[in-house]
């Protein structure tokens, strides 16, 4: 994809502040709002932009105990069946299909220990395919970032 400086700047300055309004985005970048409304919605349109969200504190809403799940399947390569319906799940926040021994990794949320063990019981062990599962839970949380590093663009 050709992104120029100004798309650059738009994503840097809408994903520090997802409810930057166009006209701040205007004065901050030089431009007219309708200049910039157009090119957001043409990174829209290109799927530069895929998503609006708030970031929400989990322990706000009971939500405190995040784990990493490594699995094993039976799938063959490039079967995507145990990756669909662990993305059904609701708990479950990412799935990643990895290289090495294990074949996904997962993270999910949910309340406390007790709660992921029923997540595994009810809804990982009616996927057919999982032959193992390696839990990894998160004591404490030092970082976590979804912001991604946009590039600077030097025109001399």
């Amino acid at each position: 994809m050709n992104l120029d400086k100004i798309d650059l700047s738009i994503l840097r300055l809408m994903q520090e502040n997802a409810r930057i309004s166009n006209v701040d985005m205007a004065k901050e970048l030089e431009m007219a709002p309708s200049a910039v409304l157009e090119r957001v919605k043409k990174l829209e349109q290109r799927k530069v932009i895929t998503q609006y969200t708030t970031k929400i504190d989990p322990a706000a809403i009971d939500m405190s105990l995040l784990a990493f799940i490594s699995m094993k399947t039976s799938n063959t390569v490039g079967c995507t069946t145990t990756a669909d319906e662990l993305s059904k799940i609701k708990e479950v926040q990412e799935v990643h299909i990895i290289a090495g021994e294990d074949c996904y990794l997962v993270k999910v949320r949910t309340r406390d220990s007790a709660s992921l063990m029923a997540l595994m019981r009810d809804e990982f062990s009616k996927i057919s395919n999982i032959l193992s599962v390696r839990t990894t839970i998160v004591l404490e949380t030092v970082k976590e970032d979804q912001q991604l590093i946009i590039p600077e663009i030097n025109t001399k």
